[in-house]
């Protein structure tokens, strides 16, 4: 697992920064979530490749940001209730964040992310 932080870059030149985890293999992304402590704050967990996620077994709601190859927002899903699943077939990647994230900063489609180490 990587960790490092998500830029993502908005229209009129606004930076949000998120502090992240990333999946570098085939298990980190089939465990997810489940395997890890809760979310905190703007903490997000960037999941490449993968286009479609549930929240079976969460203990809490979810933020989604899709991302498809060239690192542009092509989907949000805010507020995923437990026991839900959620796809993308444009996205490439996802990133899932604690519910309330996408709205809080104001994340559009069409911004761009950016993984920085």
């Amino acid at each position: 697992m990587k960790q490092g932080k998500i830029v993502i870059a908005g229209q009129q030149g606004r930076h949000i920064y998120l502090p992240a985890m990333q999946t570098t293999t085939a298990t980190e992304r089939m465990k997810g979530l489940l395997a890890l402590p809760p979310l905190t704050g703007d903490e997000a967990f960037w999941i490449s490749p993968c286009n479609s996620v549930h929240t079976f077994g969460m203990a809490y709601e979810l933020d989604l940001i899709f991302v498809n190859k060239k690192n542009i927002i092509c989907g949000l899903v805010p507020q995923v209730k437990k026991w839900r699943m959620r796809f993308c077939l444009r996205a490439h990647s996802t990133i899932e964040l604690r519910s309330g994230v996408i709205a809080r900063n104001a994340i559009k489609i069409g911004d761009e992310c950016l993984w920085q180490s």
